[in-house]
């Protein structure tokens, strides 16, 4: 399980950053306005706006898009930065672009100050502190449960070539979704470039449909459009509580199980609001909201909603080569893009 402060060196943190901003229910002016980018579900991003603003104080303006177009907002603002925190995105890969790019500050946030550089196989945070973990993501299947069964699916990614997926799979734009990012990126690692695209070339045949947005291909398998979409785990098991849809989650061998990060923009407007929130935001309290949110947190002292663990994944994870990734980002979404289009 992941590592993390004792519940007593949460509290008292927590209690010396509300001190600080005079208590909560209304907190304090003085730490102005945050302006928080995130590609993560919009609702939920409100809901850890609106629980700083009351817990710890200021105001929190919400960014929301796709994960390349926040990393495209971010760079086109270099010069002049207007966002101060940036959370999610597909996993860590898009960060370390980011960073090499110069577009993350470092810091080290007291509430996590002890937490190691690797848990088992996962990587959970930049060696500098120039991102964080918040989340763990596990990239693999949502499966319409009344279209496939358990016994039929894919035990491998490698599967998802094979004809009997015909017009049967969705899957993400990695010109517009981190999700997909990951995936492409992730098979280019394991297979070899020209064995990749050559891969890719029998997926996108297979493909119903390659929506932008990194849940819609999970939306689609719960309305009986598709039969496996590439998801993260939370995707599928928001759909089963929020509308009872038959969608359940599938673990590929060999697959990316990675954080999902919090960091600091560089040069931001508010820094010292901004490392405000990332203290909270990694706090018990505020990870219990996204662990509500079906999320599987790297807090392992907040309450679950789902059936996984960092435990029960970590044995599924693949290695990730973090200099290729910063090296290839890039290259390979655009890649893609003159390919398939984006």
């Amino acid at each position: 399980m992941t590592r993390t402060l004792p519940a007593a060196a949460v509290a008292a943190t927590m209690g010396l950053l509300l001190a600080a901003c005079g208590g909560s229910g209304g907190g304090d002016d003085d730490i102005g306005t945050i302006s928080f980018y995130s590609p993560e579900t919009a609702d939920m991003t409100e809901e850890i706006a609106a629980a700083f603003e009351d817990q710890v104080g200021g105001n929190v303006t919400v960014t929301s898009g796709g994960t390349n177009e926040i990393v495209n907002r971010m760079l086109a603002e270099q010069d002049s930065p207007r966002g101060d925190v940036w959370y999610g995105g597909g996993g860590f890969m898009p960060f370390e672009f980011a960073k090499e790019n110069g577009l993350l500050e470092p810091f080290t946030p007291d509430v996590v100050g002890d937490l190691e550089l690797f848990d088992g196989p996962i990587q959970m945070r930049e060696d500098e502190w120039h991102w964080i973990g918040a989340d763990i993501f596990v990239l693999g299947l949502a499966y319409n449960t009344e279209l496939v069964s358990a016994d039929e699916l894919p035990q491998t990614w490698e599967e998802l070539a094979d004809p009997r997926w015909n017009g049967e799979i969705q899957l993400p734009n990695p010109a517009a979704s981190g999700t997909a990012t990951l995936f492409v990126l992730s098979q280019v690692m394991s297979q070899g470039e020209d064995a990749a695209w050559d891969y890719f070339d029998s997926v996108v045949e297979n493909a119903s449909a390659i929506p932008d947005s990194g849940a819609g291909p999970t939306q689609a398998v719960a309305q009986g459009e598709a039969s496996l979409g590439v998801a993260f785990e939370f995707m599928p098991y928001q759909l089963q509580e929020q509308q009872g849809a038959p969608v359940d989650f599938h673990i590929p061998e060999n697959t990316p199980v990675l954080v999902n990060p919090i960091a600091l923009i560089a040069d931001g407007p508010n820094p010292e609001g901004a490392q405000q929130f990332v203290e909270w935001f990694l706090s018990t309290e505020g990870q219990q909201i996204r662990a509500d949110w079906h999320y599987l947190v790297a807090n392992d002292e907040v309450d679950m909603r789902i059936p996984l663990t960092p435990a029960d994944v970590a044995g599924h994870a693949m290695d990730l080569d973090v200099d290729w990734v910063s090296e290839n980002y890039d290259s390979i979404r655009n890649a893609w893009a003159d390919r398939y289009g984006g």
